[in-house]
């Protein structure tokens, strides 16, 4: 956007000059955003511009606009009534109409409005994520093997981000792992075997019908065209499946799509949004808390040996049983001290609950679940337990995505709220 009479940042700026400055540095965030399809690219000067655009506007997930220099006001505000989520990006010295922008986030017709207001040129890759985010929540659909299917609960969250939730049965599981061929699902557990710091408690055939089932798991998956699989594991599935979930969790996870334990759909979703603002998996947690620390101590017996992502090299695992089981096979995943990492919930369809903090230690000891993280908490351990509400289970993923999460929030209409503050 631009004004080419506007007097800032000076009245002879080179608008082709500027372009190119931001097509270059586009250039340098090409792998970032390899997966961006930019419908329009096109420098706006006038209001009447918008009105020719509408058509191409109406069916994007985002709308990323460059202010350029002062007087934009109105080619705005004639955006911003499109009613597409916006993200107005300006450099220092693009013009004082940033002034505005505060009061104009407060209105109604700024309410799916974000502004970056930084010298960093890679925010313009920040810039994309949460449009990633709602485009992935759109196009996910999660199956969920289970007798007791929340059919409400399915139905809000189509309705809110167009996310499919649908029932299998325990036959079509059954018929999908009697499907796969027993030397397929050998090499697969082989692989595991390997690959593996140690293989502690588990039997080879336990492993192999654990890799039988992930391999059932992948080509539900593709049968159904859909990114995300849980299981009612501890409920009306317990017992009835030929093997625990966890190792076909864990390997869906690690090829950026989902594997969540307990037919956890919360949790199923916060990992969709992790995926599409981070690219990276969630690990479910049952958390314990130490507030003489400061820290919180997040435990499941599954983990994700690629927390940083599918092509991002693994972190070290033992094959174990489940803990409180003591059945079964699961990845028991040494996760990287020194990370930062951000844990969170989608609560329903308008609640976000989050906090963030720092992995100070990896505990491998015979209490709690296999996994273990230790996170020293950026907010108040005391805060954190006394605010905490809607159960046990959190998602995390590495890294502080506190910003890119209040980025969707807003344009979801989602409360966020910081549990440890």
């Amino acid at each position: 956007m631009a004004n080419p009479k506007g007097l800032w940042p000076k009245p002879n700026l080179n608008l082709r000059k500027e372009i190119r400055v931001y097509e270059n540095e586009f250039a340098k965030l090409r792998e970032e955003l390899s997966d961006v399809e930019f419908a329009v690219d096109e420098l706006i000067t006038s209001p009447d511009q918008i009105e020719g655009l509408k058509g191409k506007l109406k069916d994007v997930d985002g709308i990323l606009v460059i202010h350029f220099s002062l007087g934009i006001m109105p080619i705005l505000e004639e955006l911003l009534a499109v009613g597409v989520p916006t993200i107005v990006f300006a450099v220092p010295y693009s013009g004082h109409d940033w002034t505005r922008y505060g009061a104009l986030r407060n209105q109604k017709l700024g309410e799916k409005m974000e502004c970056m207001l930084t010298s960093d040129y890679k925010q313009l890759a920040a810039a994309i994520r949460p449009f990633r985010a709602i485009h992935h929540l759109r196009e996910a659909k999660i199956l969920n093997n289970t007798d007791n299917f929340p059919s409400e609960y399915a139905e809000s969250i189509k309705s809110k981000f167009g996310t499919e939730i649908k029932q299998i049965t325990l036959e079509q599981v059954l018929d999908a792992y009697n499907a796969v061929d027993n030397n397929e699902a050998k090499a697969e557990a082989d692989r595991w075997i390997n690959e593996a710091v140690e293989v502690v408690e588990p039997s080879r055939e336990e492993i192999i019908k654990s890799c039988k089932l992930a391999l059932a798991f992948e080509n539900l998956l593709a049968e159904e065209d859909a990114t995300v699989m849980t299981v009612d594991c501890y409920g009306s599935m317990y017992r009835k499946l030929p093997a625990y979930p966890c190792i076909g969790f864990t390997r869906l996870n690690n090829m950026g799509l989902g594997g969540i334990c307990e037919s956890d759909l919360q949790s199923a979703m916060t990992h969709i949004i992790f995926q599409g603002l981070a690219g990276r998996p969630g690990f479910i947690s049952d958390p314990t808390m130490d507030v003489s620390d400061n820290s919180i101590d997040l435990a499941h017996c599954l983990g994700a040996t690629k927390m940083d992502g599918p092509d991002k090299p693994a972190c070290p695992y033992k094959i174990r049983t489940i803990m409180e089981r003591q059945q079964g096979a699961v990845t028991q995943v040494k996760m990287d001290i020194g990370r930062k990492v951000t844990q969170a919930l989608l609560v329903g369809t308008d609640l976000l609950l989050y906090f963030t903090g720092e992995i100070t230690d990896t505990p491998d000891t015979d209490r709690g679940c296999r996994t273990k993280i230790t996170v020293k908490l950026d907010g108040d351990a005391e805060k954190l337990w006394k605010n905490w509400s809607s159960g046990l289970h959190r998602q995390t993923c590495y890294g502080d995505i506190s910003k890119d999460l209040e980025r969707l929030c807003r344009f979801k209409g989602i409360k966020i709220v910081n549990e440890a503050v």
